[in-house]
């Protein structure tokens, strides 16, 4: 057995196939992975890494396994799959994911390859574990997967506690261990036992409060597009394999962002903090169907036709628009008068937190300091966005329509 001591768990005993496996170099290559990836360039205390994550989950994991009395080879496939959980993360965590996945067809929690060979491997046959049901719990498959990647999954306890404890930011503190304590089964479903809605409530909450505040900060929304940027044209300019990409680490990727020519300047902005700044940010009813439903070719020729009407070059154009908002958590099961229900039927703090997240959502456009006003100009006109509800940065004066946090 060996005790690790962690900055929100205090001391966490890792034994059994979990000792196994820490240090082989999948697992050890999460120490070179931020947790947040840019979110660092907002609270230079986010420093902190998936390695240490890996280990949260695995101790909730631990914890839960308990609580629900699940022993044998059983609990000991859960522990590896909630330490192996975060292995197919790729560098700076979810920042490229959506471009390599466009190259790979593989999201990071497609760990197959990374199970079924070499060190974890071995790891894993010499204490009796079959891999590819390691790897589909990491997937969620099943009723134990429920456990490290569902709604009421420890992943997410662990790394809001994480987040807001590294951030600074205290919406993320819930209560995990009353949530682990309440944790039972119900045909085959994870739910959370009688008189416990506000608890999920909770998580529900302290999910929606992290999100604007640091997962969608605006310098971290400008400064992830600037890196998945660099990353398309690491791989357009043919430096970098995508199956190679996927299995770097953050400091190797930006060694190659540096060496590239065609990303040299995305490099040097990121390690100097030289942000492209918003000349749009839109609100979600301002956006019209066509720009949200436009795939990556269609978005970058809609960078094209801003970036050549606002006169300047393409390559100096960003058109940012995240998903839709969704509320995943709001499908959590409760236990109420012994009947199993949806969070979201039972919750009414859900339909205010649905409508929030549709007025916290904003498309970005990010150009140079120098070229942000002609290009949020350009944008308006060449977008069809709506004036109202918009904000447009004026770059005379560096002031926008609405407050600026940490710009």
């Amino acid at each position: 057995m060996t005790t690790v001591k962690d900055s929100v768990h205090d001391h966490i005993e890792v034994e059994g196939v979990a000792r196994a496996l820490l240090d082989t170099p999948p697992v050890q290559r999460l120490r070179r992975i931020s947790q947040l990836g840019t979110v660092g360039l907002v609270y230079p205390s986010a420093n902190h890494t998936r390695f240490e994550h890996s280990l949260g989950v695995y101790h909730l994991a631990d914890r839960a396994l308990d609580h629900l009395g699940i022993e044998g080879q059983q609990a000991e496939r859960v522990r590896a799959a909630a330490l192996l959980h975060d292995i197919g993360h790729a560098p700076y965590s979810h920042n490229i994911e959506t471009v390599l996945h466009r190259h790979t067809g593989k999201y990071h929690d497609d760990v197959s390859d990374l199970v079924g060979n070499g060190a974890i491997a071995r790891r894993l046959a010499a204490h009796d574990l079959d891999p590819d049901r390691i790897a589909g719990l990491v997937a969620g498959e099943g009723e134990l997967g429920q456990l490290v990647s569902g709604e009421l999954d420890v992943d997410r306890m662990d790394y809001l506690v994480r987040d807001a404890h590294h951030t600074g930011v205290s919406y993320g503190s819930i209560d995990h261990e009353r949530l682990i304590r309440e944790l039972r089964f119900v045909d085959g479903t994870l739910v959370l036992d009688e008189g416990n809605v506000q608890s999920a409530e909770s998580l529900l909450l302290a999910r929606a409060l992290m999100n604007p505040t640091v997962y969608q900060h605006h310098v971290a929304r400008i400064s992830k597009a600037m890196l998945r940027r660099g990353a398309e044209r690491l791989i357009d300019s043919g430096a970098v394999d995508p199956d190679r990409l996927r299995r770097m680490d953050d400091h190797a990727l930006l060694v190659t962002l540096r060496e590239c020519d065609r990303t040299a300047e995305t490099a040097r902005r990121l390690d100097q903090r030289d942000l492209l700044k918003r000349a749009v940010w839109a609100e979600l009813d301002s956006v019209p169907g066509a720009v949200l439903a436009a795939d990556n070719e269609k978005r970058r020729e809609m960078e094209r036709e801003v970036a050549a009407t606002a006169g300047v070059d393409p390559d100096g154009v960003v058109l940012d628009v995240p998903p839709e908002p969704e509320m995943a958590e709001s499908t959590s099961r409760v236990l109420v008068n012994g009947q199993v229900r949806a969070l979201g039927a039972q919750s009414t703090l859900v339909r205010a937190l649905r409508a929030a997240q549709r007025d916290q959502w904003r498309l970005g456009v990010y150009a140079s300091d120098t070229e942000a006003e002609q290009v949020g100009d350009a944008a308006l006109q060449t977008l069809g966005l709506e004036l109202e509800g918009t904000l447009v940065r004026d770059v005379r004066t560096g002031i926008n329509t609405t407050l600026d946090e940490f710009e």
